[in-house]
């Protein structure tokens, strides 16, 4: 029976081997660079509070809520003041650890749940008596027909399905909003500016603005706009800080 004659072993070149060899040592550096920075980023953002923290975040929360209190009491004429415009736009510009939970209960009422997020409202009573109690973390205005233009074409979007869907096509007006016979974006614009008999319809299927942060433009005061600060009312000089922020 004749041998089998044995067959020849493939040949890889050397360059070949080595490159294959370095290409297996970078991945194998470039892992554990990966994990070291994901477990220096974990370390960085975890950090020990000293009871005297706590001591003081529990002192700024109480007097929070005093000051909410004393704010809902003086019902200051200014904010009532009347103005050609029911429409206001709100932007949430603070709170975070110094705020107490019912003032955080008040602005999550007004759907404000990040800072820099912003709604649009009508301005009735029960509104207003909300922007005074919550004033030091909010501004607000009255938006011209411009800005509301800018905000839903550039950053405007809707719920459908518990989904946030940016309103990029009439097909997604018409499908949330065509039983109201509102069939396009300028439709949405116009039920807004006017205040209109579904204004509620529209806004509640509105999700709130995500806004950009405007550099210089807010300085972190809680004082009131008109004395100097960030805060409260700032009627028609929103939209300066809406062109801004969009």
């Amino acid at each position: 029976m004749a041998e089998e004659v044995p067959k020849a072993l493939n040949y890889i070149p050397e360059v070949i081997l080595k490159k294959r060899k370095n290409n297996e040592e970078w991945a194998i550096r470039r892992k554990l660079q990966l994990e070291q920075k994901v477990k220096k980023h974990k370390s960085d953002n975890f950090a020990i509070k000293k009871p005297e923290q706590f001591i003081r975040e529990y002192r700024d929360k109480e007097m929070d809520l005093v000051q909410m209190k004393q704010r809902g009491k003086k019902r200051s004429r200014r904010a009532f003041v009347t103005s050609d415009s029911s429409l206001l736009f709100i932007i949430r510009i603070g709170g975070k650890s110094d705020m107490h939970p019912k003032t955080r209960k008040l602005l999550y009422s007004l759907r404000l749940r990040k800072i820099f997020s912003g709604v649009f409202v009508k301005a009735d009573a029960r509104i207003l008596e909300i922007l005074q109690k919550v004033e030091p973390y909010v501004t607000y205005g009255y938006p011209n027909l411009k800005s509301i233009k800018d905000l839903l074409y550039k950053k405007g979007a809707g719920k459908i399905d518990n989904q946030r869907v940016p309103l990029t096509s009439n097909e997604v007006v018409e499908q949330a909003l065509g039983q109201h016979g509102i069939l396009c974006l300028e439709d949405v614009v116009n039920e807004i500016a006017n205040v209109g008999p579904h204004f509620k319809d529209v806004t509640s299927f509105l999700c709130p603005f995500t806004l950009t942060k405007p550099e210089k433009a807010l300085q972190g005061k809680k004082k009131r706009f008109v004395d100097g600060g960030d805060s409260g009312n700032r009627e028609g000089q929103i939209n300066e800080l809406v062109s801004k922020m969009n």
